[in-house]
Protein backbone atom coordinates (compact mmCIF):
# COMPACT_ATOMS: atom_id res chain seq x y z
CA UNK A 1 0.00 0.00 0.00
CA UNK A 2 1.40 3.51 -0.85
CA UNK A 3 2.61 5.85 1.94
CA UNK A 4 0.04 8.32 2.20
CA UNK A 5 2.22 10.99 3.19
CA UNK A 6 4.75 10.13 -0.02
CA UNK A 7 1.60 10.69 -2.24
CA UNK A 8 0.53 13.69 -0.61
CA UNK A 9 4.09 15.38 -0.90
CA UNK A 10 4.60 14.40 -4.42
CA UNK A 11 0.96 15.97 -4.72
CA UNK A 12 2.20 19.04 -3.09
CA UNK A 13 5.01 18.96 -5.37
CA UNK A 14 3.60 18.39 -8.62
CA UNK A 15 0.86 21.42 -7.99
CA UNK A 16 3.31 23.36 -6.96
CA UNK A 17 5.48 22.63 -9.87
CA UNK A 18 1.80 23.33 -12.36
CA UNK A 19 1.24 26.50 -10.14
CA UNK A 20 4.48 28.04 -11.24
CA UNK A 21 4.16 27.65 -14.83
CA UNK A 22 3.93 31.38 -16.25
CA UNK A 23 0.04 32.17 -17.76
CA UNK A 24 1.46 33.11 -20.90
CA UNK A 25 3.23 29.60 -21.02
CA UNK A 26 0.17 27.90 -19.74
CA UNK A 27 -2.33 28.72 -22.17
CA UNK A 28 0.62 27.98 -25.47
CA UNK A 29 0.83 24.76 -23.83
CA UNK A 30 -3.14 24.15 -23.90
CA UNK A 31 -3.61 25.04 -27.29
CA UNK A 32 -0.75 22.46 -28.41
CA UNK A 33 -2.51 19.76 -26.09
CA UNK A 34 -5.87 21.01 -27.82
CA UNK A 35 -4.47 20.49 -31.08
CA UNK A 36 -2.97 16.86 -30.60
CA UNK A 37 -6.71 16.28 -28.29
CA UNK A 38 -8.44 16.98 -31.95
CA UNK A 39 -6.66 14.54 -33.52
CA UNK A 40 -7.39 11.59 -31.28
CA UNK A 41 -9.19 9.13 -33.04
CA UNK A 42 -11.24 8.28 -29.83
CA UNK A 43 -12.62 11.86 -29.44
CA UNK A 44 -13.23 12.06 -32.95
CA UNK A 45 -15.44 9.30 -33.05
CA UNK A 46 -16.89 10.01 -29.81
CA UNK A 47 -20.76 10.86 -29.94
CA UNK A 48 -20.29 11.58 -26.21
CA UNK A 49 -17.82 12.83 -24.18
CA UNK A 50 -17.27 13.31 -21.05
CA UNK A 51 -14.92 16.30 -20.11
CA UNK A 52 -14.15 18.21 -17.24
CA UNK A 53 -14.08 22.16 -16.56
CA UNK A 54 -10.56 23.42 -16.26
CA UNK A 55 -10.12 25.10 -12.65
CA UNK A 56 -6.98 27.41 -11.80
CA UNK A 57 -3.52 25.72 -13.31
CA UNK A 58 -5.10 22.95 -15.28
CA UNK A 59 -4.97 22.53 -18.80
CA UNK A 60 -7.69 25.23 -20.31
CA UNK A 61 -10.58 22.65 -21.35
CA UNK A 62 -12.94 25.87 -22.63
CA UNK A 63 -12.03 25.65 -26.14
CA UNK A 64 -12.38 21.81 -26.37
CA UNK A 65 -15.50 22.03 -24.25
CA UNK A 66 -16.95 24.74 -27.04
CA UNK A 67 -15.33 22.59 -30.43
CA UNK A 68 -16.86 19.56 -29.34
CA UNK A 69 -20.54 21.06 -28.38
CA UNK A 70 -19.92 23.09 -32.37
CA UNK A 71 -19.31 19.21 -33.76
CA UNK A 72 -22.51 17.97 -32.98
CA UNK A 73 -21.06 16.34 -29.75
CA UNK A 74 -23.16 15.21 -26.66
CA UNK A 75 -20.63 16.95 -23.49
CA UNK A 76 -21.31 15.75 -20.19
CA UNK A 77 -19.25 17.12 -17.19
CA UNK A 78 -19.31 16.55 -13.52
CA UNK A 79 -21.08 18.24 -10.55
CA UNK A 80 -19.77 17.53 -7.23
CA UNK A 81 -21.75 15.97 -4.79
CA UNK A 82 -19.95 16.89 -1.13
CA UNK A 83 -22.39 15.43 0.85
CA UNK A 84 -22.07 12.11 -0.99
CA UNK A 85 -19.15 12.35 -1.88
CA UNK A 86 -19.73 12.04 -5.58
CA UNK A 87 -19.91 13.28 -8.92
CA UNK A 88 -23.21 13.69 -10.57
CA UNK A 89 -23.17 13.80 -14.43
CA UNK A 90 -25.43 16.74 -16.63
CA UNK A 91 -25.14 16.97 -20.33
CA UNK A 92 -24.39 20.81 -21.07
CA UNK A 93 -25.59 22.60 -24.02
CA UNK A 94 -23.90 25.37 -24.10
CA UNK A 95 -20.25 26.81 -22.55
CA UNK A 96 -22.85 28.92 -20.61
CA UNK A 97 -24.57 25.96 -18.91
CA UNK A 98 -21.32 26.13 -16.73
CA UNK A 99 -21.45 28.09 -13.19
CA UNK A 100 -18.80 28.48 -10.33
CA UNK A 101 -20.12 24.85 -8.01
CA UNK A 102 -18.07 23.63 -5.20
CA UNK A 103 -14.76 25.05 -4.40
CA UNK A 104 -15.48 27.65 -6.97
CA UNK A 105 -14.83 24.70 -9.91
CA UNK A 106 -17.53 25.77 -12.87
CA UNK A 107 -19.99 23.13 -13.18
CA UNK A 108 -23.12 22.73 -15.17
CA UNK A 109 -25.37 25.05 -13.06
CA UNK A 110 -28.68 23.10 -11.28
CA UNK A 111 -31.22 23.74 -14.01
CA UNK A 112 -29.38 21.32 -16.63
CA UNK A 113 -30.49 17.73 -16.31
CA UNK A 114 -28.81 15.71 -14.34
CA UNK A 115 -27.80 12.10 -16.06
CA UNK A 116 -26.22 10.41 -13.14
CA UNK A 117 -23.76 6.95 -13.65
CA UNK A 118 -24.51 8.22 -17.51
CA UNK A 119 -20.48 7.29 -17.40
CA UNK A 120 -21.54 3.61 -18.70
CA UNK A 121 -22.72 5.70 -21.81
CA UNK A 122 -20.51 8.16 -22.83
CA UNK A 123 -17.69 6.98 -25.48
CA UNK A 124 -14.53 8.78 -24.12
CA UNK A 125 -13.59 10.15 -20.65
CA UNK A 126 -11.15 13.00 -20.78
CA UNK A 127 -10.39 13.45 -16.99
CA UNK A 128 -8.08 15.91 -14.75
CA UNK A 129 -5.40 15.25 -12.81
CA UNK A 130 -1.78 16.58 -10.79
CA UNK A 131 0.46 14.05 -12.15
CA UNK A 132 0.53 10.40 -14.01
CA UNK A 133 3.32 8.35 -14.74
CA UNK A 134 3.90 6.62 -17.90
CA UNK A 135 2.34 3.41 -17.28
CA UNK A 136 -1.00 5.55 -16.87
CA UNK A 137 -0.79 5.72 -13.04
CA UNK A 138 -2.30 8.66 -12.17
CA UNK A 139 -2.54 11.08 -8.44
CA UNK A 140 -5.48 13.09 -8.56
CA UNK A 141 -6.44 16.06 -6.08
CA UNK A 142 -6.49 13.49 -2.37
CA UNK A 143 -10.65 13.34 -2.25
CA UNK A 144 -11.27 10.46 -4.49
CA UNK A 145 -14.57 11.51 -6.85
CA UNK A 146 -13.37 10.33 -10.12
CA UNK A 147 -11.19 6.84 -8.55
CA UNK A 148 -15.25 6.71 -7.42
CA UNK A 149 -16.73 7.84 -10.57
CA UNK A 150 -14.76 5.45 -12.68
CA UNK A 151 -15.00 2.08 -10.44
CA UNK A 152 -18.52 2.27 -11.66
CA UNK A 153 -17.13 1.47 -15.45
CA UNK A 154 -18.62 -1.74 -16.72
CA UNK A 155 -16.97 -1.92 -20.24
CA UNK A 156 -13.89 -0.70 -21.13
CA UNK A 157 -13.92 3.11 -22.44
CA UNK A 158 -10.54 5.26 -23.42
CA UNK A 159 -9.73 7.46 -20.62
CA UNK A 160 -7.93 10.17 -21.54
CA UNK A 161 -5.58 12.79 -19.48
CA UNK A 162 -4.54 15.90 -21.64
CA UNK A 163 -1.40 17.15 -19.04
CA UNK A 164 1.58 19.80 -18.71
CA UNK A 165 4.92 17.96 -19.47
CA UNK A 166 5.69 19.28 -15.92
CA UNK A 167 3.01 16.92 -14.96
CA UNK A 168 4.85 13.66 -15.56
CA UNK A 169 6.92 12.18 -13.17
CA UNK A 170 8.89 8.91 -13.20
CA UNK A 171 6.65 6.77 -10.72
CA UNK A 172 3.31 7.20 -8.97
CA UNK A 173 2.22 4.99 -6.32
CA UNK A 174 -0.72 2.85 -6.67
CA UNK A 175 -3.09 0.25 -5.45
CA UNK A 176 -4.84 -2.26 -7.46
CA UNK A 177 -7.69 -1.08 -7.71
CA UNK A 178 -6.79 2.24 -9.01
CA UNK A 179 -7.90 3.13 -12.40
CA UNK A 180 -5.18 3.80 -14.99
CA UNK A 181 -5.90 6.13 -17.79
CA UNK A 182 -4.81 4.74 -21.42
CA UNK A 183 -3.57 7.78 -22.97
CA UNK A 184 -1.80 10.80 -21.74
CA UNK A 185 -1.67 13.84 -23.99
CA UNK A 186 1.03 16.44 -23.05
CA UNK A 187 2.33 19.86 -24.50
CA UNK A 188 5.09 17.66 -26.33
CA UNK A 189 3.75 14.18 -26.86
CA UNK A 190 1.03 11.38 -26.82
CA UNK A 191 1.64 8.66 -24.22
CA UNK A 192 0.28 5.51 -24.70
CA UNK A 193 0.15 3.86 -21.56
CA UNK A 194 1.52 0.77 -21.35
CA UNK A 195 -0.86 -2.76 -20.77
CA UNK A 196 0.46 -4.24 -18.15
Amino acid sequence: MPDEETKESLRKSLLKKRDSIPPEVRKAKSALIHEQLREIDDIQQANVIFLFASFRSEFDTTGLIRESLENGKRVVLPKVDPEQRDLLLYEIRQPEDLVPGFMGIPEPAGDVPELQRFIQNVDVIVIPGVGYDETGNRIGYGAGYYDHLLSHLNRHLPIIAPAFEEQIVASIPAEAHDIKVHLIVTDRRIIRCNKE
